[in-house]
C-alpha cells in the first residue's frame, strides 16, 4: 500500500471521528440537554401565573368581612421591549417619565429575559384604558391578581393584612415567587396556608414582538388555580364594632368570650385603624404612618400587651388559699390599713364580702397565708416553697400561658417564681414582706386582657374552660382541635360558687365596687381592678352574665383611666347588654362613654 493510500485512510478516520463526535453532541443536546429547548421555549412561550382567589373571611353570623377585588400587575420582559411612545404608557398608568425609567432599570436588574412587575396593583378603571393600548407597548403584558377588601372598617387587629413577601420568607418557602402577596398580621397571617389556595399557570405562544398568538397546545399543559378556603370567625362583628366605638379616643382593650365554648366574641384593641389603609399602593406609606404614630395603633393590646391585673387578681389568690386549706370561706381578717392602704367599707366577714368590698388588707393576710405556710422555720426558705406552690396553682387558671387562639404574637405574661426572685434579690434574701404587693395584683405579676377574660370564663363555668379561639370553622367543616377540649382546673366547685357570690355582691349590693355594671333584668357578676401605674392608674373590670346561665365573659382594660368601677365597669355593662339584648337602654351612659377622651 502506497504512502498516499495510508494518508487517505487516516484522513477518512479523522473525518469519521469528527462526524461521530458531532452526531453524539447533537444527540446529547436534543435528547438529554434541555437548555436550548428551554431557551427556545422561553422565546416562543409565555408562562403566566394564575393567582387563586384568596379565601373569604366571615364572622360568626356569616357576615362577609373580607373579600377580593380585581387588580392587575403590568409585567415587562426587557429583552422584548423596543422603541415606543413611553409618554402614552406613562399617561395610561399615571406615572412620570422618571418613574418609567426607574421601573425599567429595576426590571432589567431582575432579568432581561424573564418577566417581572413593572407597575403593580392597577385598578379596574386604569386597566380598561391600558388594555386598549397594550398592543402598542412591546414587551409589556398584564397579569391579573386580586387585592383584599375589608368591608366593615373595623377589627383590624383580628383580620390583619396582606403585603408583598419579604426576602427571608421567599428563601424559606418554595411556594412563593418575588412579588407575591402573603398574610402579614392577624388571621390573614395565621391562616395563610388555608386562605392562599394554590397557584395555577397558563402557557401562551407569543411572537417575536411578545404578542400572544394563542394557548400552547390548546391549553393542554395549563394548570388551574385552586381557590383558598373560606373561614368563619367566632367574632360578632356588631359587638366588635360597638366595642371599638366605646373605646374611641381611649387606650386599652376589650375581650369578650362565650364561656360555654371558648369562642371569642369581640377582641378590641384601641387605638385602632381602618384595615383598608393597608391595601393597595398606599400600603407602605400608611403602614409607616401607623408604625410611627405615638399612639401605637398597630399593637394588639388585647393579646400582645401585659399589665398588672390589679384587684381582679384577689379572686385568684382567694381560690388558691381556699383550695389549699389556708383559709375558710368565712375567714375574717381586719381591714388593717397599717399593712396596706384601703378605702372605707364595712367589715369583711368572709371571702364573698372581701371580694365585694375589694378589701386590700384582707387579701394581704390571705396572701401571707399562701406564702408563709410554716413548712420551714426560716421565713426565706418558707417563702420560696410557698411562692412556687402558689405559682403552680395560679398557672392552672390560664396565667403565664400563651394561648394559641388563631392570632400571632400572643403574650404569655409573667407569674414570678422563687427562681425569679432569687435572681433579683439573691437566694434566701427575700420573703413575703418583699413581695406582698402580689396580694392585690401589683408587683411583678403581668397578665394580658385575653387571660383576664379567660379567667372570668373559668369563674363563670365554676372551674373549667375551653381554650379561647377565634376560628369557628373552615368552609363547611366544623373546627376541630384542642380548642374544643374542656380543661378543668384543680379547684373545687364550691370555692367558685363563693367567688361568684362575691362578684354578685360587688355589682348588685350596697358598698360593692362594681355598681356601674349593674343591669336591672340581667344579673351581672363582676370585679373591679385599679392597677397602679407610673402615671394615672389603669381602670380594670371583669364580668360575666347572666349569673346562672353565663353567655358572655368580658375583660375591659382602660389605660390611665383611674378607678376600675368608673370606666371599665360601665363599658362592660354596655357590652354585655348589647350582646344579650341587641341594644342598650341607657343612651346617656353610652353617650358619655363614647364622647369621653382618655389618652396616654
Amino acid at each position: 500500500m502506497s504512502h498516499f493510500s495510508k494518508r487517505k485512510y487516516v484522513v477518512g478516520i479523522i473525518i469519521l471521528t469528527i462526524f461521530i463526535a458531532i452526531f453524539i453532541k447533537l444527540f446529547y443536546i436534543q435528547i438529554f440537554d434541555k437548555s436550548l429547548k428551554q431557551s427556545s421555549d422561553n422565546n416562543s412561550q409565555r408562562h403566566v401565573v394564575v393567582y387563586p382567589g384568596r379565601g373569604l373571611i366571615y364572622d360568626r353570623n356569616s357576615v362577609l368581612l373580607v373579600c377580593n377585588e380585581a387588580a392587575y400587575d403590568l409585567m415587562l420582559v426587557p429583552r422584548n421591549m423596543y422603541e415606543f411612545d413611553t409618554l402614552s404608557l406613562c399617561s395610561d398608568i399615571n406615572i412620570s417619565i422618571e418613574d418609567f425609567y426607574a421601573k425599567f432599570e429595576n426590571c432589567k436588574k431582575y432579568s432581561i429575559y424573564r418577566p417581572s412587575i413593572f407597575h403593580k396593583q392597577i385598578n379596574s378603571t386604569q386597566y380598561a384604558v391600558l388594555q386598549e393600548h397594550l398592543y402598542k407597548y412591546p414587551g409589556f403584558f398584564v397579569q391579573a391578581r386580586t387585592l383584599r377588601k375589608y368591608n366593615e372598617g373595623v377589627a383590624a387587629h383580628i383580620l390583619g393584612d396582606i403585603g408583598e413577601i419579604d426576602l427571608e420568607t421567599l428563601e424559606n418557602d418554595g411556594y412563593y415567587s418575588g412579588g407575591d402577596y402573603i398574610g402579614k398580621s392577624g388571621v390573614e397571617k395565621y391562616y395563610e396556608n388555608v386562605l392562599r389556595g394554590s397557584k395555577g399557570v397558563q402557557i401562551f405562544l407569543v411572537d417575536v414582538s411578545s404578542n400572544i398568538q394563542g394557548p400552547y397546545y390548546e391549553g393542554k399543559y395549563d394548570k388551574a388555580a385552586i381557590p383558598g378556603k373560606d373561614i368563619y370567625l367566632t367574632i360578632d362583628i356588631e359587638l366588635q364594632r360597638y366595642g371599638e366605638l366605646l373605646m374611641k379616643n381611649k387606650t386599652g382593650s376589650i375581650v369578650a368570650i362565650q364561656p360555654k365554648t371558648g369562642e371569642i366574641l369581640a377582641l378590641v384593641s384601641s387605638p385602632s385603624y381602618d384595615p383598608q389603609l393597608l391595601v393597595g399602593r398606599e400600603r407602605g406609606k400608611n403602614y409607616d404612618s401607623l408604625l410611627n404614630s405615638p399612639t401605637r395603633p398597630l399593637i394588639n393590646r388585647a393579646v400582645s400587651s401585659t399589665y398588672p391585673p390589679g384587684s381582679i387578681f384577689k379572686i385568684a389568690n382567694a381560690l388558691v388559699a381556699l383550695q389549699d386549706g389556708l383559709i375558710k370561706t368565712n375567714s375574717y381578717f381586719p381591714c388593717d390599713v397599717s399593712k396596706i392602704g384601703c378605702h372605707g367599707h364595712p367589715p369583711a366577714n368572709g371571702i364573698a364580702r372581701a371580694i365585694q368590698y375589694s378589701c386590700n388588707p384582707y387579701f394581704y393576710f390571705v396572701f401571707r397565708n399562701i406564702i408563709q405556710r410554716g413548712i420551714e422555720k426560716s421565713i426565706f426558705k418558707d417563702s420560696r416553697i410557698g411562692i412556687d406552690l402558689w405559682k403552680d396553682k395560679i398557672m392552672t387558671l390560664g396565667f403565664n400561658h400563651s394561648f394559641d387562639i388563631g392570632l400571632p404574637s400572643v403574650n404569655k405574661g409573667l407569674i414570678p417564681s422563687a427562681e425569679y426572685y432569687d435572681k433579683w434579690y439573691g437566694k434566701h434574701r427575700w420573703a413575703f414582706s418583699t413581695i406582698y404587693s402580689l396580694s392585690i395584683g401589683q408587683g411583678e405579676v403581668l397578665v394580658s386582657p385575653l387571660q383576664m377574660a379567660n379567667f372570668c370564663a373559668i369563674i363563670a363555668n365554676r372551674g373549667f374552660y375551653y381554650y379561647p379561639h377565634i376560628l369557628k370553622k373552615i368552609e363547611d367543616e366544623d373546627y376541630i382541635g384542642e380548642n374544643t377540649q374542656k380543661t378543668f382546673t384543680p379547684f373545687d366547685k364550691e370555692y367558685f360558687e363563693e367567688v361568684v357570690k362575691g362578684m354578685d355582691y360587688a355589682v348588685n349590693d350596697d358598698f360593692g365596687t362594681g355598681g356601674y355594671a349593674r343591669l336591672t333584668d340581667i344579673r351581672v357578676c363582676g370585679k373591679t381592678g385599679t392597677a397602679q401605674n407610673k402615671g394615672k392608674d389603669h381602670s380594670v373590670f371583669i364580668a360575666f352574665a347572666p349569673k346562672d346561665d353565663p353567655q358572655i365573659a368580658i375583660a375591659v382594660y382602660v389605660e390611665n383611666a383611674g378607678f376600675g368601677g368608673t370606666w371599665a365597669a360601665p363599658i362592660s355593662r354596655l357590652m354585655i347588654e348589647k350582646y344579650i339584648r341587641g341594644y342598650v337602654n341607657d343612651i346617656y351612659l353610652e353617650k358619655r362613654i363614647i364622647e369621653t377622651e382618655i389618652l396616654n
